[in-house]
C-alpha cells in the first residue's frame, strides 16, 4: 500500500466522503470499519457500539468472513481490552495484544491477533463506540502516523454516526406523527358515522312492531350510513400508504423496509433489484403491500433464517419474488393456507392491480411468492 502523501489526501478524502454520505447507522458503521482497515493497512478491523447492559448493541467487523463470524459466536461483552477502548480518551497501540494483561476471554474460533491499535469514538463526553484494528499487513506493526490517522477517522466517524442517529430518529418521529394524525382523522371521520349508525339502528328496532314502514325507512338509512362508514375507512386505509412510496418510489421504499427488517430479526433479509422503472401508483402500492405481507409471514411464521426479496423488470411491468428457506406448507390445503398466509388478501391485491400471484411451497422446502404486474 502507498504510504506517501497521496494516501493522506486521496484515500482519506474518499473515506471521509463515504462516511458522510451514509444515512443509516448500520451503513455508517460498515463504512467506518472498511475505511479504517484499508487506510491503516490492517488485516482485521471492528467497531463496537455499547449498550447499557455491559455488552454491545452492534459489533461490525471487516476482514472476517461470514462463516468465521458465525463460528466466533455471540457478540462480545465489554471486558478486557474492549472495555478499555470504551472507557479511555486516547488510543491504545500495542506491539502484541496477546501479551497485554487485559487480553483474555477470546473465543476459540477468533482469528489470531498480534499488533493492535484501537481508540474510542466520542461525541463530547459520550462514547459512541470503539474502533479496533489488528495485524498490520506491512512489517513493523502500527505506527504513530497510523495512530494520528485513526484519530482523524474517529473524529469524522463521530460526526457521521451522530448524523445517522439523528436521521433515524427523525424518520421514527415522522412515522409517529403520521400515525397520530391518521388516528385522529380516522376517529373524527368514522366515529360520527358509527354513532349515527348505532342510533338509527336503535330507532329501527323500536319501530319494528308499531310502525314497520318507518322501521324499514330507518333500516335503509342504516344501510346508507354503513356504506358511508365503509367509504371513510377505505379512504383512511388508502392514506396509510407510506409517504416514502410517493416521495422515493417503490425501489427505495422497499429497500428501506428490508433494511429495517434485517436489523430487527435474526433472519438475514436481502433485497435485489434489476432494471425496474416507474410503474403506475396502484401497481407500486400493490407490490409493496404484497411484499410486506409475504415478509411478515416469512419472518413470523416460517422459521426461516434467510429471506430474499427480488424486484425485477418483466416486459413493460415487474415481478416481485419473496423467497424463504423456512418450513413451507401445502398451498393446496385450504386450512393450512388460511392459517398461514392471508393468500386470499395477496391474490386480491395482485388482481386488483391487473397482475397475478403465484405461490410455490411444500413442507420442508420453504416458500416462494411471486407477483407480476403489467406496467403501463
Amino acid at each position: 500500500m502507498d504510504h506517501g502523501p497521496s494516501r493522506g489526501l486521496a484515500a482519506v478524502s474518499t473515506a471521509l466522503l463515504a462516511m458522510s454520505r451514509r444515512l443509516e447507522v448500520r451503513d455508517v458503521l460498515r463504512t467506518i470499519v472498511a475505511s479504517a482497515r484499508e487506510l491503516l493497512d490492517a488485516r482485521y478491523a471492528a467497531l463496537g457500539v455499547p449498550d447499557d447492559h455491559g455488552g454491545f448493541a452492534r459489533f461490525v467487523v471487516d476482514g472476517i468472513s461470514d462463516e468465521q463470524w458465525r463460528r466466533i459466536g455471540p457478540l462480545p461483552r465489554q471486558h478486557g481490552i474492549l472495555a478499555a477502548m470504551l472507557h479511555q480518551e486516547g488510543a491504545e497501540r500495542l506491539a502484541d495484544v496477546r501479551k497485554d494483561p487485559r487480553f483474555g476471554g477470546w473465543p476459540a474460533a477468533h482469528p489470531e491477533m498480534s499488533d493492535f491499535l484501537g481508540r474510542p469514538i466520542r461525541d463530547g463526553e459520550e462514547t459512541l463506540g470503539a474502533l479496533f484494528l489488528a495485524n498490520k499487513n506491512t512489517p513493523g506493526g502500527f505506527t504513530e502516523e497510523d495512530e494520528d490517522l485513526l484519530a482523524l477517522l474517529a473524529q469524522h466517524a463521530a460526526i457521521a454516526l451522530t448524523n445517522a442517529r439523528l436521521y433515524e430518529r427523525s424518520r421514527e418521529l415522522t412515522i409517529a406523527e403520521e400515525r397520530s394524525r391518521l388516528a385522529h382523522e380516522l376517529h373524527d371521520a368514522v366515529s360520527q358515522k358509527l354513532f349515527s349508525l348505532r342510533l338509527t339502528a336503535q330507532a329501527a328496532a323500536a319501530l319494528v312492531d308499531r310502525d314497520p314502514a318507518r322501521a324499514k325507512d330507518e333500516l335503509q338509512q342504516v344501510a346508507a350510513l354503513a356504506a358511508e362508514a365503509a367509504d371513510e375507512l377505505r379512504a383512511a386505509v388508502t392514506e396509510l400508504r407510506p409517504a416514502g412510496l410517493d416521495e422515493d418510489g417503490l425501489v427505495a421504499t422497499l429497500r428501506d423496509q428490508v433494511r429495517v427488517l434485517d436489523r430487527a430479526h435474526s433472519a438475514r433479509v436481502t433485497f435485489t433489484c434489476a432494471g425496474i422503472r416507474a410503474l403506475p401508483a396502484g401497481q407500486e402500492e400493490a407490490l409493496l403491500r404484497v411484499a410486506q405481507e409475504a415478509l411478515h409471514n416469512a419472518l413470523r411464521h416460517s422459521g426461516a433464517d434467510r429471506v430474499e426479496v427480488v424486484l425485477a423488470r418483466r416486459g413493460a411491468g415487474a415481478a416481485l419474488t419473496v423467497a424463504d428457506n423456512g418450513r413451507g406448507f401445502d398451498p393446496g390445503t385450504v386450512r393450512a393456507a388460511g392459517r398461514h398466509l392471508g393468500l386470499v388478501s395477496m391474490r386480491d391485491r395482485a388482481s386488483g392491480a391487473g397482475g397475478r400471484l403465484t405461490v410455490h411451497s411444500e413442507p420442508g422446502t420453504g416458500t416462494t411468492i411471486e407477483m407480476e404486474v403489467p406496467g403501463g
